[in-house]
This record gives structure tokens, C-alpha cells and sequence, in this order.
């Protein structure tokens, strides 16, 4: 009889343990991927508008690119919380996208712009600058102070970043669109449209043949 109230006591003894230890193993457990509202991507003026704008830009030769860097303009900047620039365009550009606790995006899908292909992996994806640093130093962010620069890099206001394949992004390097054009042709006049717009907006200036580019591009926006 005391052999068989010492067993039960012991049995007691071991679920009281199981249950008191549920909550500290759950509390361990990494929290589930949460689903992320789609935001809206900056819409470019009109073609009418950006005719405007491309005709009011200055037209002059590439500045040297001597001291240039692209820690000189940082990116990517904290946004909000955990989420820093990259992973903002991530879920503002892509469809049923959940993140992590460290805003990372680990599902979703997205549709590159550029040459229209499909990704489910956020890391086949690049975010680019679609002027890219590189092409704004030598038309004018020479003269610019670090904020400024900043601010260039990281802009979610202006039609300014677009998450795109990384092969379509490497391509482009900073090449402006005298040298390189998104595959898809459809897209022309959006990208037209946007990288005049953002070299209105921040000022920049162009060369001859980038605007005899984009003269073309935003012809194929029709009327």
C-alpha cells in the first residue's frame, strides 16, 4: 500500500512538472510569420507630365566620378520597428507577403517589373535604385550633403526604389537608360516616367543621350 501511494505521488509530482513546464517551452517557440498589408507603390506622374519635366531638366556632360562610394549614400535605413528599406519594398511590392520578427520576409510572391518574371524566395530579388547612385553622383549628388544622400537612397515617397529580379539589377548596374532598358517593353513608359520624375524632383541633371532615351521611352506611352 505505501508502495502504490509512493508511485502515484511520484506520477502526480512528474504532470504537475509537465504542465509547469508547457508555458516556458511555448514562450521558446519563435513567433509565427505574419501577413504584412500590400502598401502602394509611388505612381509616377503622366507621360504628360513627365514631358514637362524632361524638357525642364538641365542637359549637360556626366560629372567625374571621382570620390565616389556608395557608403556615401547609406542605405538601408531603419523605417519603422525591425523593418529597414529593403524589407519596406519587399512587402509593399509583393503579394500575401508574411515576415518574420526581424521583418525579414520569408514567403510571398513578386513579379519583377523588369522582365516580368515570378519569384517566391525574397532572396532572388534585388531592390533597385532606379536611378541608380552611381548615374545621380555624376549627375549632380556630387555636390551633396550625407542627409541628402541619404534620403536619395532610401526614398519611398517618389517612384525612386522597385523590387526586381537580381539578374535584371545586375544587368542595369548603374547604366542610365541611353545604355540599358528593362527587357520588357511594356514597362518603358513607367520607367520612363519614374526616372524623369526623380530627377526633376531631386534636381539632377541629364546628358544628351539619356534624354533622347527617354523621349523614346515616353513615346511609348501614347497619348
Amino acid at each position: 500500500m505505501k508502495r502504490f501511494l509512493w508511485v502515484r505521488a511520484l506520477t502526480a509530482a512528474a504532470i504537475c512538472l509537465s504542465t509547469a513546464a508547457a508555458p516556458a517551452s511555448a514562450a521558446l517557440a519563435p513567433p509565427p510569420p505574419r501577413l504584412v498589408p500590400q502598401l502602394d507603390l509611388p505612381e509616377p506622374p503622366s507621360a504628360e507630365v513627365a514631358r514637362d519635366e524632361l524638357a525642364d531638366l538641365t542637359v549637360a556632360a556626366p560629372h567625374s566620378m571621382n570620390g565616389y562610394s556608395r557608403a556615401k549614400f547609406p542605405h538601408w535605413a531603419t523605417q519603422q520597428g525591425q523593418c529597414d528599406t529593403r524589407e519596406t519594398v519587399l512587402v509593399r511590392d509583393g503579394r500575401d507577403v508574411r515576415t518574420d520578427a526581424q521583418c525579414r520576409a520569408v514567403a510571398g510572391s513578386w513579379s519583377s517589373p523588369y522582365d516580368g518574371k515570378p519569384f517566391t524566395v525574397s532572396g532572388q530579388l534585388d531592390i533597385d535604385h532606379v536611378v541608380p547612385l552611381a548615374n545621380a553622383w555624376r549627375s549632380g549628388a556630387d555636390t551633396w550633403d550625407t542627409p541628402r544622400r541619404k534620403r536619395f537612397a532610401n526614398d519611398l515617397d517618389e517612384p525612386q526604389l522597385v523590387a526586381v529580379s537580381a539578374a535584371s539589377n545586375r544587368q542595369k548596374g548603374d547604366q542610365g537608360p541611353d545604355l540599358w532598358k528593362p527587357p520588357l517593353r511594356t514597362y518603358w513608359c513607367t520607367y520612363a516616367r519614374a526616372w524623369t520624375h526623380v530627377k526633376h524632383h531631386y534636381g539632377l541633371s541629364v546628358t544628351q543621350a539619356e534624354e533622347e532615351a527617354l523621349v523614346e521611352m515616353l513615346d511609348t506611352c501614347g497619348a
